[in-house]
């Protein structure tokens, strides 16, 4: 059974809430733009649509916006009939908003219901980040003005607090000037008024006299030319101020036509309901757009991850190629298993039972540790050689294939060298994985090493020197454990394999082996884990989960069935 179509502010809020928390953290194509959207649509619904909603008979929020020095705070004065609002050659003039009304409407904002990330000021000029409100008796209720900073303000927060004020407004008065209307700014933000549905008055200030035909019909010609034609057009010539104010005969058109909303309560909720229905028309596109973002953000994210493991699966197969090929039975190690067994020492030793006594004797006259154990130092540091060089090149692999990924160079940014070869740890992890490997191929020696009588033989000549022979036994070639000899640095030496069977038997020699191969393959397998960690962890703070744009796009669809519900 489907489930009942959500109100539409719980929809909105629904819709606000992953949109504040929108997975964008990988620095792909686009993503900047996408952020500012989503920042912008989360502002819409705080400042504008869920407040409106929540009260459809508020005052008419009228936002006068423009370019730097087009005149606003001069015009909004004019229009009030007093100095609200500082004006001045000084650029960027208003660093935070002034809102005028009537005296009747002063609880409509004197709370958070519009803008409420703003806090309240009254009886004196707002600082940064404030809203000043002032209440003048000759503005009509009904009716409200925001001098807003300048759009193309050289201040950025200015410039994006007068881009959420246009957000909030039921009506824009975007002004400009003779000078400056075909600036790409101001028709930026017409477009955009365009797009979102917003109702929408332009003043063209300061234009001289004997030109303001021609400049009008210039500018209602470009006004038609992208879709704003119903936007009702209003001209100021330039002419001398008059204490500070422009002449009343320039300013009267603009202000009866505001005063005429503010009374006819049918006028005014139509251009309430123009603005608030283009802003909710506007969110299924604006939100699909951020929704292919996250898409992009996700099979970025999907790259990069599947980049990393391939490097690592590398590593893992290196390492696997390392053990099984004989490749380490060499140099130290092939000396340390010559001197081992090449003199069938360590074979009379099996069978006299004295070897382990011989050492010690040996040992302590000469200083020098057993030959079993010089053995296994030998193995463990080629272990140690052969993990430290994998992953040193998987790494270096990972971090050249991130470079050249959507979303990889940021997250490298300033960590190249740091991630391009292994952990600070790794080298004294990797030396206590080996070494522990070797104690636990010593204690299966001990425990698991056949029968009892095979565990009591292999106890009485020496677990090190029987554990030594299992471990070369992991890095011979395999296929001679069963039948053939075991062959050590590509037959340089040869061991016959009664060397092992003597004291295990064939079948235990194999699995011993094998064991210990599986065991050393976990072990390499949790370093080179650990290691790709490093790339995986930043990769998760900074990508989507699977379903990031599948939520925003069922959200956005829950709002589409949340107002078709309510109209």
């Amino acid at each position: 059974m489907t489930a009942p179509p959500l109100p539409l502010p719980d929809a909105l809020v629904g819709l606000r809430n992953l949109l504040a928390t929108v997975p964008l953290g990988l620095a792909t194509v686009g993503r900047d733009d996408a952020w500012r959207a989503s920042r912008g649509v989360v502002d819409q619904i705080d400042d504008y649509l869920l407040p409106r909603l929540r009260d459809l008979d508020a005052p008419l929020l009228t936002v006068v916006g423009g370019s730097t020095g087009a005149g606003k705070s001069t015009l909004v004065n004019s229009l009030v009939g007093a100095p609200v609002s500082t004006a001045g050659v000084l650029r960027p003039t208003t660093r935070a908003p002034v809102l005028v009304c009537a005296p009747a409407d002063v609880t409509a904002f004197s709370g958070d219901r519009v803008l409420p990330h703003l806090p309240r000021v009254t009886g004196s000029a707002g600082g940064p980040g404030t809203l000043q409100v002032v209440v003048r008796p000759e503005l009509p209720p009904g009716l409200a003005l925001i001098d807003a900073p300048d759009v193309d303000s050289v201040v950025e927060s200015n410039r994006d607090l007068a881009g959420q004020l246009l957000a909030a407004a039921d009506l824009w008065v975007f002004v400009t000037t003779a000078a400056r209307y075909a600036d790409a700014v101001p028709w930026d933000l017409l477009r955009t008024a365009q797009e979102r549905g917003t109702a929408l008055a332009v003043v063209l200030d300061r234009v001289p006299a004997e030109a303001a035909r021609e400049v009008a019909e210039d500018l209602a010609g470009m006004l038609q030319r992208a879709g704003l034609s119903a936007a009702r057009l209003f001209v100021i010539e330039e002419r001398p101020l008059r204490d500070g104010l422009l002449p009343e005969e320039q300013t009267a058109p603009l202000r009866a036509w505001l005063h005429a909303l503010a009374a006819d309560q049918g006028a005014r909720a139509a251009v309430v309901r123009q603005t608030l229905t283009g802003a909710l028309d506007s969110l299924g596109e604006r939100v699909a757009g951020i929704a292919v973002a996250v898409d992009a953000q996700t099979s970025a994210a999907t790259a990069l991850y599947a980049a990393a493991t391939a490097a690592y699966d590398a590593a893992r197969a290196g390492v696997d190629e390392g053990v099984r090929s004989g490749a380490l039975l060499r140099g130290e190690v092939l000396a340390r298993w010559q001197e081992f067994v090449g003199t069938g020492e360590w074979m009379r030793g099996l069978q006299d039972r004295v070897s382990r006594a011989r050492d010690r004797i040996a040992g302590a006259l000469t200083g020098r540790p057993p030959p079993a154990v010089e053995l296994q130092g030998a193995l463990e540091h080629g272990v140690e050689r052969l993990l430290r060089a994998e992953a040193d090149r998987a790494a270096e692999r990972t971090v050249t294939a991130w470079r050249a990924l959507p979303g990889g160079p940021g997250l490298l940014a300033g960590s190249e060298r740091e991630l391009e070869q292994v952990s600070p740890d790794f080298p004294e992890a990797a030396a206590a994985q080996v070494r522990d490997w070797q104690g636990t191929v010593l204690d299966l020696v001990r425990t698991e090493g056949g029968d009892k009588r095979t565990r009591a033989r292999a106890l009485s000549w020496g677990v090190n020197g029987a554990g030594a022979a299992v471990m070369v036994a992991v890095f011979a070639q395999t296929g001679g454990l069963t039948g053939g000899e075991i062959a050590v640095a590509g037959g340089t030496t040869a061991v016959g394999q009664r060397v092992l069977e003597a004291v295990f038997g064939d079948s235990a020699v194999r699995a011993l082996a094998a064991r210990a191969r599986e065991d050393l393959q976990a072990r390499a397998d949790a370093l080179l884990r650990f290691e790709q960690g490093r790339f995986d962890g930043r990769l998760a703070a900074s990508a989507p989960d699977p379903g990031a744009a599948e939520r925003l796009r069922a959200a956005a669809a829950a709002l589409a069935a949340a107002r078709r519900a309510s109209s």
